[in-house]
């Protein structure tokens, strides 16, 4: 016959809270690039959130475009999809040659120091946005987050394509 020896072990002392706590804080630490990782994956860098879109900018912009031949063609079919729709964009105002509190149009580009490490800026990183009817739109540095119609057209200029992407900005909010 054999015993077994059985006590029973207290909670506090089976569980190492420390090690608990630690297992915890690395979970959050890892796991959350994942999942924001794997959400702009399955999303494909577009959500709709009721009458609004919201679009990851830079998404909407890395695709190959010919810079003086492109077409409408040429823009993936889920970003012309978007347009005539409400969205909502988070990126810079860029101001070529303007200065102020308040601007009638900006362009809009997920990061000014970003966008262009691979070589010059491509026309397809920007969004041309003006305020509705001519409205007065107010400047801020940094992050902003626009609202308004986006348009998929792609516009020719004399030597090459001026713009792919316009927006009439319905809101402007810093951060």
């Amino acid at each position: 016959m054999t015993s077994t020896n059985q006590t029973n072990v207290p909670l506090s002392e089976r569980i190492n809270f420390r090690l608990l706590a630690f297992s915890i804080i690395a979970i959050v630490l890892v796991g959350t690039p994942i999942y924001w990782y794997v959400d702009e994956v399955v999303s494909g860098g577009i959500k709709v959130r009721g009458d609004v879109t919201e679009v990851n900018l830079k998404a909407m912009s890395t695709f190959p475009f010919d810079q003086v031949k492109g077409t409408i063609e040429d823009v993936p079919e889920r970003w012309r999809a978007l347009d005539g729709k409400k969205v909502e964009l988070v990126g810079e105002m860029y101001l070529a040659n303007s200065a102020g509190d308040e601007v009638r149009k900006f362009d809009l580009v997920y990061s000014i120091a970003k966008c262009c490490f691979s070589g010059p800026p491509q026309i397809q990183h920007f969004v041309q946005a003006t305020g509705r009817d001519g409205k007065a739109l107010p400047y801020y540095q940094g992050l902003v987050k626009v609202t308004g119609t986006l348009h998929v057209n792609v516009k020719r200029g004399p030597e090459r394509v001026e713009t792919v992407y316009q927006m009439v900005v319905d809101s402007i909010q810093q951060g």
